[in-house]
């Protein structure tokens, strides 16, 4: 069964079309890169995955349960981590994980040792008392992945996840997505950071104006190209939308 997929997906703004007849699969226990420049359409697509837009074109089915038939039950496979910090900024850390446990049923006692185990695991046990407005950035991206995570998604959605963050914590954060992706979870992450899709994605997609332009393994985006990147400004020069 596949974790994501995605037939025939479009979504309109009023005239404004943001994403265009999109298909796109991917297998359980991919690393996939969805790539595009700004306004390409991904925020579009990840939050109708997610549930937040509506939409009336296409299909998208989580684990082969679908996103609007099903939500209840589709939502509970995915973990999302935005861009934006759609968080209570008065709220502390533990209280932040502990209501996103109880949004998704988990059992009292799986919640307080869940938090435990990802307080350890982002290094956040000094600052769990302190509300998310205090925190540095850094420590704010981390509340947001250990959120993500705290019911134990099968598949784990990452918008931007380690913009600015320093050096060392992101390269911590690598190594951490890597292992949990060998363990067998999904991740579908989107960066504008290349150099970190082209260390921990296996399979690429880019979407552009809304469509998707080019599918394919890491190897076959970059073709003779030097690096992702140089690759990607070649698939995206000239096709980018014009506002």
């Amino acid at each position: 069964m596949n974790a994501l997929e995605i037939t025939g997906f479009t979504k309109s703004y009023g005239d404004f079309i943001a994403v265009d007849n999109l298909s796109l699969t991917i297998p359980k226990g991919e690393f996939f890169g969805f790539l595009g420049p700004n306004g390409a359409g991904k925020s579009t697509t990840i939050h109708s995955i997610v549930g937040i837009n509506r939409f009336e074109k296409g299909a998208i089915e989580v684990f082969g349960t679908d996103v609007q038939k099903q939500y209840k039950k589709a939502r509970a496979f995915v973990g999302h981590s935005p861009q934006e910090f759609n968080i209570d900024i008065f709220l502390p850390v533990t209280k932040i994980l502990w209501y996103v446990g109880g949004f998704f049923g988990m059992a009292r006692k799986d919640k307080t040792a869940r938090i435990e185990e990802l307080l350890g695991i982002f290094e956040l046990d000094k600052h769990k008392h302190k509300q998310f407005r205090q925190l540095s950035g850094g420590l704010k991206r981390r509340v947001m992945l250990a959120r993500a995570l705290m019911h134990d998604p099968e598949l784990l959605i990452l918008d931007e996840p380690t913009a600015g963050v320093d050096v060392e914590l992101r390269n911590e954060l690598h190594i951490y997505l890597k292992r949990i992706n060998e363990e067998g979870k999904t991740i579908l992450l989107t960066s504008h950071y290349l150099e970190e899709v082209e260390k921990l994605c296996d399979q690429l997609a880019v979407i552009v104006d809304g469509k998707l332009v080019k599918q394919g393994t890491k190897k076959d985006i970059i073709g003779s190209a030097a690096s992702l990147e140089e690759a990607y400004l070649a698939i995206t020069a000239n096709k980018t939308r014009t506002v």
